[in-house]
């Protein structure tokens, strides 16, 4: 059985070469629209009591349909060369570099959010996708793990100052 751990590692990887072939200018958007998502989700749990009646497996599937749903949306991007002219054109190593550096960020934005709220609901998928074994030392890495993904960090206040900065970066450099 493979540890979520190496697992959440390979989808880190397997984003940042993604990035690395989409370029940091789409990666931007991503980042923004995982942001937008977690926001959404702390509004919609704060200020809608049908949020606050679902519980378990429910809760889960609307958390998850809201950062799937803006995620796609965010890798749905226009083409920007068209748009900017030259540029966002790819064209050096620096240009890849950080693309490949915002794919990671967006495979640990995107694989930690889920993997939390998959938490949260109690491993909805067991026996395929099961807790944590904490007699193990990869389960026990995979539960000090969980402290360290997005939404657990990116608690109110945190979620309102970087959704702010994500759309000010939005504004300032891609427009």
């Amino acid at each position: 059985m493979v540890s979520l751990n190496v697992l959440f590692w390979t989808y880190v990887i397997l984003f940042a070469v993604i990035g690395a072939a989409r370029g940091w200018s789409k990666e931007i958007l991503v980042t923004s629209s995982v942001i937008l998502s977690m926001f959404i989700i702390t509004l919609f749990e704060s200020y809608l009591p049908v949020m606050r009646d679902l519980t378990g497996t429910s809760y889960f599937w609307v958390r998850v349909s809201v950062v799937g749903l803006l995620v796609f949306f965010g890798y749905q991007t226009p083409n920007f060369r068209s748009l900017a002219g030259p540029r966002f054109v790819r064209e050096r190593f620096q240009d890849i570099l950080l693309g490949m550096i915002l794919g990671g960020v967006n495979g640990y934005l995107v694989i930690g959010t889920l993997w939390f709220y998959m938490h949260e609901a109690g491993y909805p998928f067991a026996p395929y996708l099961a807790s944590p074994n904490l007699s193990d030392p990869l389960g026990r890495a995979a539960m000090e793990m969980i402290e360290k993904l997005p939404p657990a960090f990116l608690a109110p206040p945190w979620i309102y100052f970087a959704t702010a900065l994500a759309f000010l970066f939005l504004v300032i450099v891609l427009i």
